[in-house]
């Protein structure tokens, strides 16, 4: 099968090229606009493999993706690309609201074109994949899950996007019968994630000495998905799950911001050879964002019941072989860390 991945050089996306070209036969075409997150060297292990291909393009630009998709011709897509971080979407929603609604508008009319131009066998075939998350449906209090059913309730720009994005997909299953999938996940983390998500900060400060930024009393909660699960969690569903559906994919790890830190704290002082409770110094609360959401956790019982998927790693372990690639991985973290992240980073917390 020939699949054309969007947003391929980012975190997920990378995750799951580097899983389905070492797991799998597909044939992969990776189209990343390459922005500040997006970055090759996470493709590094299966850049010369030769069911690889990378194609640098906006999905913004109607025609240029088109050209795309006519050269490769694609049996599938699975669609991740997106500005993801909610801070950037409070301080400049444009960019979230061109990427992520236009974007995937423009994706899903060139592949409403390409796809009805194929034999009809081939149109059976086809899918296409939409990757969003658990953010579209707000805040849960202290009690109950998000589930397939729950109500779409964002409260940033960078959710309302994405929300915006899963209603276009719907639109075009049930306007034009595009064969669709979609899948909402939890926080993910894992190896190879852009240092301004929380885990990696929190590492490179405490590497670096750093303050490690809180916001509020840290007490905002999220669960916690490994990537490397959630690239086979996709493939479950791209393969087996039924068309026009939503599934949930979590990883059943639900920690307070500030507990995951200390925990961090922990682990990072043992690796370092640091005293303990010396990394906890380096804990610094600022002030809580504008609309953040208190609490997320996940409903994934439909995809175990239907799919078979639950997550394979607890989050101990997860987080432990996280810490340790990143601390391998030093040279990695040192490339990301510079440049428009850096000015970023020194803008926010400094």
């Amino acid at each position: 099968m020939r699949i054309l991945i969007t947003g391929g050089a980012g975190f997920i996306g990378s995750a799951l090229i580097r899983y389905l070209i070492n797991e799998t036969k597909h044939h992969i075409l990776n189209v990343d606009k390459l922005t500040y997150a997006g970055n090759l060297d996470s493709l590094e292990e299966v850049k010369h493999h030769d069911r690889y291909r990378f194609e640098r393009c906006d999905i913004c630009h109607f025609d240029q993706l088109s050209d795309v998709f006519q050269a490769f011709g694609p049996d599938a897509v699975m669609h991740l690309a997106a500005e993801s971080h909610v801070d950037r979407s409070i301080d400049g929603p444009s960019e979230f609201i061109q990427t992520n609604i236009v974007g995937t508008a423009n994706l899903l009319e060139v592949t409403r074109e390409y796809w009805t131009s194929l034999p009809k066998s081939a149109q059976d075939d086809f899918r296409l994949h939409h990757i969003s998350t658990d953010e579209v449906f707000g805040s849960l209090g202290h009690e109950g899950f998000f589930s397939e059913e729950t109500p779409y309730d964002p409260s940033s720009p960078y959710s309302a996007s994405k929300a915006s994005s899963d209603h276009l997909v719907r639109a075009y299953f049930h306007t034009y019968g595009m064969p669709v999938k979609i899948s909402n996940c939890s926080n993910n983390y894992g190896s190879h994630q852009f240092p301004e998500k929380l885990i990696p900060l929190m590492i490179h400060n405490i590497q670096q000495n750093k303050p490690l930024p809180v916001y509020g009393e840290g007490l905002n909660i999220r669960d916690w998905l490994w990537v490397n699960d959630h690239a086979r969690a996709i493939d479950v569903v791209f393969h087996n799950g039924v068309l026009g559906e939503t599934y949930n994919i979590g990883g059943n790890n639900e920690w307070t911001n500030i507990d995951l830190v200390k925990l961090l704290c922990q682990t990072m002082d043992r690796k370092l050879g640091r005293p303990e409770g010396e990394s906890e110094k380096l804990i610094t609360y600022v002030t809580d964002r504008a609309g953040h959401d208190m609490r997320y956790a996940i409903d994934a019982s439909k995809i175990k019941r239907e799919l078979g998927w639950e997550p394979s790693i607890t989050f101990e372990k997860g987080l432990e072989d996280t810490v340790e690639w990143y601390l391998s991985n030093s040279d990695w973290l040192n490339n990301v860390t510079s440049g428009d992240y850096q000015s970023y980073y020194e803008k926010q917390y400094k």
